[in-house]
């Protein structure tokens, strides 16, 4: 961790290693959060909480190095950057949804500028310093393509789904998702569900949750007597479970990495 340099510091600094990957100061990032508790407390929750691994998504500084990276001389830890948005989406509060927007537009702004430096190597006159460099940068290429293979982002989630044991309607899911950046209603989630095979489609049985549904434990069947002209009938209600709750918003919150 000696060797980062700031890359972007609009919001807060970002660093990035003479191996392309990018870090950040999470003493910093707690500020910018704007986060009430104590940060000693606070990042010990976190990584417990979310099961952070040491030397994998976070670095502790040694103490030479405390006063080069944030100024402090109290501990710090450098979390990679995709650890860092983890940070920022799970505080659920404007700030952390921008701050991880901030994140996401330093790595565009980064793999713009390696295909704007690889494209300039295709001019370098020398055929064999030309050919040395394509063959580095296959091999970078090669090398990044298997480190997103192995750290595909951790399953992002919102702290309130997290610690939540009990069962909610689909359209408290909806109002979810939406705290976390998702915009789809009641309506739409439904729509969504029933495309996606996780409840039936038509008939009798709409809107009951799936075989498929049931066994992964994502909801649960609340079940209504109501008492119509024809006699009583039974509703069905399908409930998210605490697991479903956490399933469909990590869904929903990796397909907005991707398509951000």
């Amino acid at each position: 961790m000696n060797d980062l340099k700031i890359i972007a510091n609009e919001m807060l600094p970002v660093f990035e290693n003479e191996h392309g990957e990018k870090f950040v100061n999470v003493r910093l990032l707690h500020q910018k959060l704007q986060a009430t508790t104590k940060f000693a407390d606070w990042i010990k929750r976190r990584i417990k909480q979310y099961g952070f691994i040491e030397n994998e998504d976070y670095f502790s500084l040694l103490k030479s190095e405390k006063r080069e990276i944030g100024g402090t001389t109290a501990k710090d830890y450098i979390f990679t950057l995709d650890a860092g948005k983890e940070l920022a989406m799970v505080e659920n509060t404007e700030q952390g949804r921008a701050i991880r927007k901030y994140f996401i537009e330093v790595e565009k702004r980064a793999r713009k500028l390696a295909v704007d430096n690889q494209k300039f190597s295709y001019m370098i006159d020398d055929p064999i310093v030309r050919a040395k460099k394509w063959i580095e940068e296959q091999k970078e290429k090669q090398a990044a393509v298997k480190q997103l293979e192995e750290q595909r982002p951790k399953v992002l989630f919102a702290e309130a789904v997290s610690e939540s044991e009990g069962t909610i309607l689909v359209r408290d899911l909806a109002k979810m998702l939406r705290q976390n950046g998702i915009i789809i209603g009641e309506k739409r989630l439904f729509e969504w569900l029933r495309s996606e095979g996780y409840l039936i489609k038509c008939g009798s049985d709409k809107n009951r949750p799936t075989q498929k549904s049931m066994d992964m434990g994502l909801f649960k069947i609340k079940e209504t007597a109501v008492a119509r002209s024809t006699g009583t009938q039974t509703a069905i209600t399908p409930k998210v479970t605490g697991k479903g709750q956490l399933y469909f918003i990590n869904k929903f919150l990796e397909k907005s990495l991707v398509t951000n």
